[in-house]
């Protein structure tokens, strides 16, 4: 009788793994097979379909790479205008005039003076500073030595023996600022017309070693513009010649993707260099997970903007693409070495039917231990 009992106990048991067998994708798991997520509702109508699937393969890397998009950091760059090596005055700066003179009673020195230092002048919004006994003197827009010697010769029409020295100090228009991202931030005069970029950042110590990927952003006349550090270094003609006013500073690089699924790791990663093809991106995410993944089925989930869609080679024939890498074959490892990961994409690893079945062999394993504990027999 106890036997009965236990087999009309049993009965419904194994009933329930066979519905669990036929419909396993109710199973308990980590991730979905590729199967489940390539599926679409109307496979016959694509303008009907979800999304679009595109396999990364060799003869499809060229159409991709022809797809808007922005992989960079969407600021355009400034590049560099060679300048000469000089100072220049401008409005705002300030001179110190020094007047040496041999005469021993002139306009400008007493006797046995010979020289005098006339007070600090300030240029002004036209460019000019006054002088005494010789009026408004323009000297914006000229290195100290040809306003030295305009200044100079003004002054021989006065006092046939005088002598001009020269100094002048940079002021707002003539200074540009470092704002953060290095050692020494602060606000740093030009010492030439020729000053660049990457001179001020030597100027400030240096970028930071705590920075990913740094990334330079330069506010001039209202625009910001912007390029990564790496880029600057590759390219000495992107080493943009400073102005003044000028605003300079150095940010992390914000850009990111996702991984999720049977992933090495489920997580946001940042961008760690200007470019992140898919093989680097599953180098940073650790890989696939050995025992459940399903190395032919990565997954790369991008959302392109309305106006990216078109038909034809040109764009995406729809806002949502997924596309598919076989890590399995060697046109898809060597493809993938060439497949762009772009900021906001999905790195998706499903999961090999196997485990499923493992799952499904696992719970039918365990239903027949407990089985021959209470004395079933099969």
């Amino acid at each position: 009788m106890a036997q009965l009992r236990s087999r009309v106990l049993i009965g419904p048991a194994l009933l329930g793994l066979v519905l669990l067998a036929s419909g396993c994708s109710n199973l308990p798991r980590g991730a979905a097979l590729r199967s489940e997520i390539l599926q679409t509702q109307v496979a016959d109508d694509p303008a009907a379909r979800d999304f679009t699937v595109a396999p990364v393969t060799r003869a499809l890397l060229p159409v991709y790479a022809a797809w808007p998009g922005n992989g960079g950091t969407g600021h355009s760059w400034i590049d560099r205008v060679d300048q000469p090596n000089t100072r220049i005055i401008a409005p705002g700066d300030s001179i110190d005039i020094t007047i040496w003179s041999t005469e021993e009673n002139g306009l400008l020195t007493t006797p046995g003076q010979r020289f005098v230092a006339l007070p600090q002048q300030r240029v002004g919004a036209g460019g000019t500073v006054f002088l005494p006994y010789v009026g408004p003197v323009k000297v914006s827009g000229m290195s100290p030595e040809t306003a030295r010697d305009r200044i100079e010769a003004e002054y021989v029409e006065v006092t046939p023996s005088a002598q001009v020295q020269l100094e002048f100090s940079e002021g707002r228009q003539n200074t540009v600022s470092l704002v953060s991202g290095v050692a020494s931030p602060g606000s740093y005069p030009l010492p030439d017309s020729d000053f660049t970029v990457l001179g001020l950042i030597a100027e400030g110590g240096g970028v930071s070693n705590a920075l990913r990927n740094p990334q330079i952003r330069l506010t001039r006349d209202g625009r910001l513009y912007g390029t990564s550090v790496e880029r600057l270094l590759d390219n000495p003609r992107l080493d943009t010649t400073l102005k003044g006013g000028d605003k300079v500073h150095i940010e992390a690089d914000d850009r990111k993707f996702l991984s999720l699924g049977a992933a090495g790791s489920e997580s946001v990663h940042y961008f760690t260099e200007d470019r992140l093809d898919a093989l680097e991106a599953m180098a940073i995410i650790g890989g696939v997970a050995d025992s459940r993944a399903d190395p032919g089925g990565i997954l790369v989930l991008r959302r392109y903007a309305p106006k990216m869609v078109t038909p034809g080679p040109a764009g995406p024939d729809h806002a949502r693409v997924v596309f598919t890498i076989d890590l399995t074959s060697a046109d898809g490892l060597f493809s993938a070495g060439e497949f762009e990961i772009l900021p906001g994409d999905l790195v998706y690893a499903t999961e090999s039917p196997v485990t499923s079945a493992q799952t499904i062999f696992g719970l039918l394993g365990t239903s027949l231990g407990l089985a021959s504990r209470v004395g079933v027999n099969f």
